[in-house]
């Protein structure tokens, strides 16, 4: 799913499946500088690469919402090919030091990734199309998501889901942080704005808010 340039938001959105868990990557470009960021790179670094080389966008920065092992597998080969610089939240640090365990207990393959170059703040301007970094703590202590508010356009990682919420049984999850997340800081976007999660289909704020059975408004 893709959401192309208009004359108001200059935006261009690709979303699409990778990796062995089927994590949704997603692609956001400015197409009057032709900059571009990556949310979630979970794996098909090749398949990234040519979405980028073939809306002809330069990728400057690698954003991660957290760092389980299927948001994170193709970080090191798009840091590799382009020099573009990865960011993590400094409270999923612990997760990333993780990873070769992650994918031993999921029966993944573990490709090794450098550290993370740069922390994600909460309100940090992401330095693509108006995105800012909203930390939205629960799925994992550092899970961040990434509002672009011109664009009605929400990336809330594992955060929220269609008619559900992510796990918060894995190593930091905490269900007390993930409600208030998404009550006090997602809930309170415009109701219009579409959101993609991190698996499976989109769904918007107004929806969750209604028809969210996990956590309600």
């Amino acid at each position: 799913m893709s959401i192309e340039s208009d004359n108001t938001t200059k935006l261009f959105r690709r979303t699409f499946p990778v990796g062995p868990l089927q994590c949704n990557c997603t692609l956001i470009g400015d197409t009057e500088t032709g900059r571009a960021i990556v949310v979630d790179p979970g794996g098909d670094a090749d398949k990234i690469l040519n979405e980028l080389n073939a809306n002809g966008l330069q990728l400057v920065a690698i954003y991660h919402t957290h760092a389980h092992l299927d948001h994170v597998l193709a970080a090191g080969a798009l840091k590799e090919k382009t020099g573009a610089p990865i960011y993590l939240h400094d409270q999923d640090n612990f997760l990333w030091d993780m990873i070769e365990q992650q994918c031993q207990m999921f029966g993944v393959p573990y490709t090794p990734q450098p550290d993370p170059d740069e922390v994600i703040k909460d309100d940090q301007d992401l330095g693509c199309c108006g995105g800012v970094a909203i930390h939205t703590p629960g799925h994992t202590p550092g899970s961040t998501s990434f509002w672009f508010e011109e664009a009605k356009l929400l990336i809330a990682g594992d955060t929220l889901f269609r008619r559900s919420i992510g796990r918060t049984d894995l190593w930091g999850g905490d269900y007390g942080q993930i409600e208030k997340s998404i009550k006090e800081r997602l809930y309170t976007l415009d109701e219009q704005a579409v959101v993609v999660t991190g698996h499976g289909p989109d769904t918007t704020i107004g929806e969750e808010r209604e028809q969210n059975m996990v956590i309600r408004a």
